[in-house]
This record gives structure tokens, sequence and C-alpha cells, in this order.
């Protein structure tokens, strides 16, 4: 995967038929999402239960675009190399999810995968500034993690601009997790952020045997968002 900051869709397979990935993630991708979003919980970290390295492994075949996989777990440490394996192309963890995250981001990078920080909806920038160097990728929760389907926080748009600001011109993407629809898009955006996750806002009204409302939505989506920004892929 090469960077820019051309406007990305990563819809959260969390809001897919479960019956049905393989077929879901070919609907999306078809449709025009840029990256596939996989929502890593283990009732821990987060109140929410989802999926494992084999998961992973079984639809990774599907998946032609990026594989994102976001960890929302505690400890993470012992799981990077299985998620690695099971071929994730960017691996996130949480800021809040061990003492250690300067190590933990180097052995994401050292299992071959783009390192992403991910920082809950309470969390400062403070502890980003040390590691900028070592990260591809931070994602603002813009909810608070464990559900979908959640209402945007919108005092995280500050925090965004402020985190664009601190990156400069280093290659690091700015992805947002959390009440992405077509009128929240364009304000992340207009705000720095590159990589727009978002779950029912891309499923809602198709299937994976009637995706035309999934392209739809993307493209709503990416339109809001490009035209806050005037930058277009």
């Amino acid at each position: 995967m090469t960077f820019d900051r051309s406007i990305k869709i990563a819809p959260s397979i969390l809001s897919a038929d479960f019956a049905r990935f393989g077929a879901e993630i070919r609907a999306i991708e078809d449709q025009g999402a840029d990256w596939v979003h996989v929502d890593v919980m283990d009732g821990h970290f987060v109140p929410n239960l989802t999926f494992g390295p084999p998961l992973c492994a079984a639809i990774r075949p599907h998946i032609r675009t990026v594989m994102d996989v976001h960890l929302m777990i505690s400890p993470v440490d012992p799981w990077i190399d299985a998620f690695a394996q099971a071929g994730a192309d960017v691996l996130t963890a949480h800021l809040e999810a061990g003492p250690h995250v300067h190590r933990t981001l180097q052995a994401i990078r050292g299992a071959g995968c783009k390192a992403g920080l991910a920082l809950n909806p309470g969390t400062g920038l403070d502890g980003v500034e040390n590691l900028l160097d070592m990260i591809d990728l931070v994602c603002v929760m813009t909810v608070n993690p464990g559900f979908g389907g959640q209402k945007f926080i919108h005092s995280q748009i500050d925090k965004v601009k402020r985190l664009r600001a601190l990156i400069g011109d280093r290659p690091i993407h700015i992805e947002i997790d959390g009440g992405i629809t077509p009128e929240t898009a364009p304000l992340m955006a207009a705000a720095g952020a590159d990589v727009l996750v978002a779950g029912s806002a891309v499923f809602k009204g198709g299937s994976a045997d009637d995706p035309a409302p999934y392209g739809a939505n993307i493209r709503a989506i990416r339109a809001a968002a490009e035209a806050a920004t005037g930058v277009r892929a």
C-alpha cells in the first residue's frame, strides 16, 4: 500500500452479514470501498466480543484492497503475530491498551504490518508526539469503542486538527472511526482526516445480493468528504 492523502472509505464489517463475509467483502470492494476495516474486540478492553485471528485468516483471501485490523484488546502484544500471520496489512493498537506502547508499535512493524495507534475520545495527544516516527496511521475514535451505530462525538474535530498539525509532512494517515456519515465525513476531512471508517452508514439498505445501495452510500460519504477538502483521488 502506497501513501497518499486522498479520501479513503473503509467499511467496517461489524455491520455486515456475519454469515456471508466473503460475499459482503466482494460487494463493498466492487462498490468502491478502498479498505476493509475489521473491528477486533475482546470483551475486556471494550464491552463486546467479535473476531479473532482465524476469522481474519478466513476472510483474507476475499480482500483485494487493504485489510485494516483495529485491535480493541488488552493485552495486545501477545496477539500481534497471530493477526499479522492472518494477513493484516495495517494493525492498529490502542494507546490505552498497555503501558509499553512503543514496544507494541515495534512489534507490529517487526511482524511486517503497517503500525496504527488508536486514541479513545477521552485521550489527548500528549502520548502521541514521541511516537510519530514509529507509526503509519493514527485512528481517532469519534465514539467510545465497543459497539457500532453510536453517535459522533464532535469534540474530536479539534483533536484531529491538532493532530494534523503535529504530523506535518510525515506520511501518516489519520483515520476516523465512529459515527461517520455524509454529514460528519466533511467535518473530519476538513480537519485533516483521510481514512473514514463507516459501518451502518455503508451497509444500510443493501445486501450482498443487492449491493447497489452500498455503492451509493460509499459515494455519498466520499463526495461529502472530498467537497470539504477540494482534493479528489
